[in-house]
């Protein structure tokens, strides 16, 4: 499915990010029963280290500065909160609660709560796995387009359940905990959305050859549709931090050059869920008018995400 907000004129800006406080490396997470397969085969594909929460923090408090940075400069009319974890989108309640109230403590409510917002339409989703960016700015392009409003935040936030590995054994993935938080809105700044490409499948794994291909033909269905041309240099491929063997061979079978591709941090911070793709856009934005970015997103569920993005000048 491709969605084209070209003629909405909506632009993604204002990026925000923290990890939590507390950096382990690869031994110290199998020393303490943390990781579910091989830390060797983790070095291999190059993770080094991981962050996760410290025994005083909580995601909840992890989640709100970030999420104030970016509201300090935007006036939202909605919020839309996207988790990898079910268990992220409720605050922790104990284990014999028997009251629906207390143990149904929407994460985003409590957010917007402890920050001081007391009424703000808010939507969260926990089904999207880490490919939370693509369904966020999808999330937020259709409110903005069915309403007046000016502007929506978009905040993800993610932590390791209790008793739950860092990493995915059969994928060989690395995560952290962390949170971030980002406006879509009409004020031209950023990046221009726009168009954003989605495939689901119920399958529990999707063979690497096959996601190689199909994220090659999603970017250019995408591209095709926006009249973007591939072969210019001023073209960007963004990846999540996982499969770095299998993103290249997609950058290869584009015939994009290594400058193309886009992988920022996979060993210093591993696996951001779609927060990866928040950090990579910060830190790649240089004011470079009409130079393009694809952003690939891959989650649970599954589910392949595709975003189309134009960087746009900072007005002088």
């Amino acid at each position: 499915m491709n969605l084209l907000f070209r003629d909405a004129h909506l632009f993604v800006s204002n990026f925000n990010y923290q990890l939590a406080s507390r950096c382990r490396d690869l031994a110290q997470l199998q020393s303490e029963d943390l990781l579910a397969g091989s830390a060797d085969i983790l070095q291999a594909i190059g993770y080094r280290f991981s962050y996760g929460l410290a025994p005083d923090e909580t995601l909840l408090e992890l989640a709100q500065a970030p999420f104030s940075r970016a509201l300090a400069t935007s006036r939202p009319c909605a919020a839309v909160l996207q988790h990898c974890y079910a268990e992220s989108a409720v605050l922790p309640s104990s284990a014999g609660e028997r009251d629906v109230g207390v143990r149904n403590r929407y994460f985003t409510g409590a957010l917007l709560k402890e920050l001081g917002i007391s009424e703000l339409p808010y939507f969260c989703s926990f089904a999207s796995g880490c490919a939370g960016f693509v369904f966020l700015s999808i999330a937020a392009a259709g409110l903005l387009t069915s309403s007046g409003g000016e502007e929506v935040i978009c905040g993800m936030a993610d932590s390791m359940p209790a008793g739950v590995t860092y990493d995915l054994a059969n994928e060989r993935i690395l995560g952290s905990a962390q949170s971030s938080a980002f406006t879509i809105g009409r004020h031209r700044s950023g990046y221009q959305l726009l168009g954003c490409a989605i495939y689901s499948s119920t399958r529990s794994l999707v063979p690497l050859l096959e996601l190689v291909k199909r994220t090659v033909q999603m970017i250019k269905d995408l591209a095709g549709s926006l009249q973007i041309e591939l072969t210019s240099a001023n073209v960007l491929v963004h990846y999540p931090n996982m499969f770095p063997d299998a993103w290249w061979m997609v950058t290869k079978y584009l015939r994009l050059s290594d400058e193309q591709h886009v992988m920022r941090g996979l060993s210093e911070r591993a696996h951001c869920f779609g927060s990866d793709s928040v950090m990579s856009l910060a830190e790649m934005y240089n004011s470079m008018e009409g130079r393009t970015h694809f952003v690939v997103n891959y989650g649970l569920g599954l589910h392949l995400g595709i975003s189309a993005l134009k960087e746009v000048a900072i007005a002088q």
